[in-house]
């Protein structure tokens, strides 16, 4: 039986993220992607938010080139699948493919916080919440 390890990313830092419900007490990784958070010119106070959420998971972080890091992370834990949650992020797409030229990959759905169907910017939470808020509270 394929144990898998669980690859964490942006759009679902949560304990109550599916990977974890699906593959209970499996190692799991978070890697700082320095391009996106240079492309993306993330604030210090969002780096911040995010590794507060991080530090509240059973995840072992690490920087880099975030396919590269994940597909080692999977040699050390003698892995050939890797379990991570959906996400519209750009280049989520992207380390997918990456990925999976190494490895099995599996993209557990992750229930919306709200239906909508048209652009949010996300490079900034509080335009997210902007259009989040006019549907969460209705």
């Amino acid at each position: 039986m394929n144990k898998p390890i669980i690859w964490i990313n942006g759009d679902c830092l949560s304990p109550q993220n599916p990977a974890f419900k699906e593959y209970p007490n499996r190692p799991a990784i978070w890697v700082w992607d320095d391009a996106l958070i240079e492309e993306w010119q993330l604030s210090l106070k969002r780096l911040t938010f995010i590794y507060e959420c991080l530090l509240e998971l059973p995840v072992e972080i690490r920087r880099g080139n975030v396919a590269e890091e994940i597909i080692k992370f999977a040699k050390e834990h003698d892995a050939k699948l890797v379990v991570t949650t959906d996400s519209p992020s750009p280049r989520f797409e992207e380390i997918c493919t990456q990925i999976e030229h190494s490895l099995e990959l599996e993209v557990l759905e992750v229930e919306p916080f709200f239906d909508y169907d048209g652009f949010i910017d996300l490079k900034r939470f509080s335009r997210y919440w902007k259009v989040a808020e006019k549907y969460v509270f209705e």
